[in-house]
């Protein structure tokens, strides 16, 4: 016989939002692995009921050891549930080793769904929701938080971040570098709480707003919007090129700027009458991606792709 552990999503602030399956799974389970057993305690308190399972300590530094403590209870046929201080174990919370190490010993796992900070801030900024990525925490070194913002500069899906009252003003410093400072933003305060703040605006506005003097205080959601789709290639910026492209390649421009697009042999014709004129070859590679507003690897892959078979290829 094996016992089932259970994910239990918490209150991310007010412990009405507990659902009535929360209240007795506290109150029933065998094992309750906590982040912090002192607040499990207080949530019990508030939600009614009384905890009649033994209590376990379940956070970061821990739970590699405690993994394997609560597979065995699982293995004795015991309830487990997990519980984090608020939100769902295993999202930016400790839990991702305990699932890992139920499901790979074959314990069955399900969940109680609870609030969520993530999908709340989400659901009230009023930015796309179709696609979006939840990128957690940024790294802590400023070095590294600018690292990896530099890797999501060009991430068209709505972004959404955690962060923590002492670093807000560094990360939203780095923020506006990176991604300029009208990207449109929307700061979640205390979700739920007493003192939910919601700050709408673009980077520039959230900046100042954390930077004016006021204390920093509570746990914060931050949502961003995308960068901007690069529009298609097209033939409108090139301007006197578009009519040496028709020329040399046959290519009916009026079609392809109806298309909105330029074909691969557009751009390969386009270099080489370039290179016919004077220019070295990564000169006008350097010219036309710059003008079409696409990279040279495109371009270069362009000339690839129009080059014929055989020797005499030449870079």
């Amino acid at each position: 016989m094996s016992g089932t552990l259970v994910l239990c999503g918490a209150p991310i602030g007010d412990v009405r939002d507990a659902s009535p399956r929360l209240a007795e799974v506290l109150a029933t389970a065998d094992v309750i692995a906590a982040e912090d057993t002192r607040r499990v305690l207080r949530l019990a308190h508030g939600l009614g009921v009384t905890i009649s399972g033994r209590i376990m300590s379940c956070y970061d530094a821990v739970e590699g050891a405690r993994a394997a403590q609560l597979t065995d209870y699982l293995r004795q046929g015991a309830t487990v549930a997990l519980v984090t201080d608020a939100g769902m174990p295993a999202v930016s919370d400790p839990g991702f080793r305990v699932v890992a190490a139920a499901a790979a010993a074959g314990m069955t796992v399900t969940v109680v769904p609870g609030p969520s900070a993530v999908t709340a801030a989400l659901a009230v900024s009023g930015l796309p929701s179709d696609r979006w990525t939840f990128e957690g925490f940024l790294p802590r070194r400023g070095a590294d938080r600018r690292a990896r913002l530099r890797e999501l500069a060009g991430e068209t899906r709505t972004m959404v971040f955690l962060e923590s009252p002492h670093r807000l003003a560094a990360g939203l410093r780095d923020l506006l570098a990176v991604f300029g400072a009208d990207r449109a933003a929307v700061l979640c305060r205390e979700l739920t709480k007493t003192f939910e703040e919601i700050v709408r605006g673009d980077l520039a506005a959230l900046g100042a707003w954390a930077t004016d003097g006021r204390v920093i205080r509570g746990e914060f959601t931050l949502v961003i919007a995308g960068a901007a789709r690069r529009p298609p290639v097209t033939v409108t910026g090139l301007a006197g090129a578009a009519a040496d492209i028709a020329r040399d390649t046959g290519t009916d421009v009026a079609a392809q700027a109806g298309a909105a697009t330029v074909s691969a042999a557009a751009l390969a014709a386009e270099v080489e009458r370039r290179s016919a004129a004077g220019m070295s070859r990564n000169q006008a590679r350097r010219a036309v991606a710059a003008e079409l507003g696409v990279s040279r690897n495109d371009v270069y892959a362009a000339e690839l792709a129009a080059r014929p078979p055989g020797p005499g290829r030449h870079a």
